[in-house]
C-alpha cells in the first residue's frame, strides 16, 4: 500500500515545479539541489545524469572522479548537472559533493534501481542508485528535458530466448526525454535491439555518424536508420555520439572478452538484473581495463 501510494504521490507532481520546503523539498517527496531548482526556475539549460554508474560501474574512487568530472563538463558548456539518486528513501535530483562521496563509498550496497524498482526504494527509505529508465522517469517528471549517460540497455543475448530486455527501452518509448548515449553496450545485441526500439517508436538519431555506436568502439556494423523527430509523441528520443576513434577499444579484443564473459555467466547461471554487471566488470579483467578506460571517455 505504501509502495503504490509512494508513486501515485511522486507522478502527481510531473511537470509541476512547486515551491520547496525547509528540507529543499517538494512535498517531502522530491529534494532538490539549491543549485539545480534554481536553474529550473529560471529556465536555464539543465543536463540529467544516472547514478548507476557510480554505484555498478566502476570501483571506488575511479567512479567518484569520474561522476566530478562529467559534471565538470556540463558546467563548462553551460548547463547545470542534476545527479539523480534515490537516498534514504528520497528522490534526489541534483547530488551535493558529499552526496557523491557516499554514493560512490556505498558502490553496490546502494540498490540498482530501475522504473519498477522506484516505489520499493522510496516506501523502504533504502538507497538507489538510478538507472537509465529511473532517471528518464525523474527527469521528465521535474522537467529535465535532456539526460546523457554511457550506454543504454538493450537486448540481451539470446534474448529471444530468455525475454531479457532492459526497461530502458520501454521507458524510452513512453517518457519524453532527449538521451545522449554512446549507443549500446555491445555485450548486447545490438541489431535486435535497435529493432525494439524501432519498435517502440523511438526516433533514433546518430550525431556526425551513420552507423550505430557500441560504447566500447566506435562502430557496430549497424546502419542507424532513418527517423524523423515529431512533436508531442509522447516517446523519447536516443542520440548516439560515438567514442572518439583514436580512443575507441579494439573491436575484436572486446569481442573475444565478451563471448568468454558471456559463456561464464551462462556455467554460472547470472541472469537478469545481475548479469549485466558481472559482464562489465568480467570483461574489463580479460581487456586489462580497456573497457573501463572507454567506459570513462
Amino acid at each position: 500500500m505504501a509502495s503504490s501510494s509512494a508513486l501515485s504521490r511522486l507522478s502527481n507532481l510531473h511537470n509541476h515545479l512547486r515551491p520547496l520546503d525547509s528540507n529543499n523539498q517538494i512535498e517531502g517527496l522530491v529534494k532538490f539541489s539549491p543549485e539545480v531548482y534554481q536553474a529550473l526556475s529560471s529556465g536555464r539549460a539543465v543536463v540529467a545524469l544516472e547514478s548507476t554508474i557510480i554505484s555498478h560501474g566502476m570501483p571506488y574512487p575511479q567512479n567518484l572522479d569520474t561522476a566530478k568530472q562529467v559534471e565538470e563538463i556540463v558546467r563548462k558548456n553551460g548547463a547545470v548537472p542534476a545527479t539523480i539518486a534515490i537516498l534514504d528513501g528520497v528522490p534526489c535530483v541534483g547530488l551535493s559533493a558529499e552526496q557523491l562521496e557516499r554514493l560512490a563509498t556505498l558502490g553496490t550496497r546502494a540498490q540498482k534501481t530501475a522504473r519498477r524498482d522506484i516505489a520499493y526504494v522510496v516506501a523502504g527509505r533504502r538507497n538507489g542508485a538510478t538507472t537509465v529508465s529511473a532517471t528518464m522517469f525523474f527527469a521528465s517528471m521535474v522537467g529535465i528535458p535532456v539526460f546523457v549517460t554511457g550506454g543504454i540497455g538493450g537486448v540481451h543475448r539470446h534474448g529471444e530466448e530468455t525475454m531479457d530486455v532492459s526497461s530502458d527501452l520501454t521507458e524510452l518509448g513512453k517518457t519524453p526525454v532527449a538521451v545522449i548515449s554512446a549507443g549500446v553496450k555491445s555485450i548486447l545485441d545490438i541489431p535486435k535491439t535497435l529493432e525494439y526500439l524501432e519498435t517502440q517508436g523511438v526516433c533514433v538519431v546518430g550525431y556526425k555518424t551513420d552507423e550505430f555506436p557500441a560504447f566500447f568502439t566506435d562502430t557496430s556494423g549497424c546502419k542507424i536508420p532513418d527517423a524523423t523527430t515529431k512533436l508531442k509523441l509522447g516517446n523519447g528520443v536516443l542520440i548516439a555520439v560515438p567514442i572518439p576513434k583514436e580512443q575507441s577499444a579494439s573491436g575484436s579484443k572486446i569481442e573475444s572478452a565478451i563471448q568468454k564473459a558471456l559463456k561464464e555467466a551462462r556455467e554460472k547461471n547470472i541472469i537478469g538484473s545481475a548479469e549485466t554487471p558481472f559482464l562489465l566488470a568480467r570483461v574489463n579483467e580479460l581487456t586489462g581495463g580497456a573497457s573501463l578506460a572507454s567506459s570513462i571517455l
